[in-house]
């Protein structure tokens, strides 16, 4: 299961990397267009659609790798149990949040199919297209968070998000 899971991970961040190779090349295209008098409808609406993609798909594996930005203030000054149980606080809520806003997104793309909801801008694009990349990545945050509340549960250091001893995180 954990090869499973890093996998779902590393493959998250791999796409949210392909976005951001797709923001620049829908960017470079409208700037191409503007120089060489031709347009390309919607290039600006994709480039957004995949920053909101890349965004998102980044979360866990950014999550996983201690990269976060963490505003440790009280954690910080717990050792031993009290901050595991802390940790475990902060993940239960966290798993929580990102649980719900997963759930939501996924309703938002149904909904919008359902409904065959359009961009108002003008490449005219069904809603629900775009909107998987944001309900995915959220989705794979959900399951990182309580990756993360089950490992800690079961005893890893609440200190270091790979593993290993020591904060990986900046303080």
């Amino acid at each position: 299961m954990r090869r499973f899971l890093d996998r779902l991970y590393d493959g998250s961040a791999y796409l949210a990397g392909l976005f951001l190779v797709l923001i620049f090349a829908f960017t470079l295209l409208g700037v191409a267009g503007g120089l060489f008098g031709f347009y390309i409808r919607g290039t600006d609406a994709y480039a957004g659609y995949c920053m909101a993609a890349a965004s998102f798909l980044a979360l866990a594996h950014t999550f996983r790798k201690g990269e976060h930005i963490r505003v440790t203030l009280i954690i910080q000054r717990l050792a031993g149990r009290p901050r595991r149980w802390a940790e475990l606080g902060c993940l239960a809520v966290a798993a929580l949040l990102a649980g719900l806003f997963a759930g939501y997104a996924a309703k938002m793309v149904w909904w919008s199919y359902v409904f065959t909801d359009v961009s108002a801008s003008n490449d005219r694009t069904p809603l629900w297209i775009p909107q998987i990349g944001m309900a995915f990545g959220a989705l794979v945050l959900f399951v990182a968070l309580a990756d993360e509340f089950i490992q800690i549960a079961r005893g890893k250091d609440p200190s270091a998000p790979d593993g290993t001893a020591g904060p990986a995180h900046v303080e």
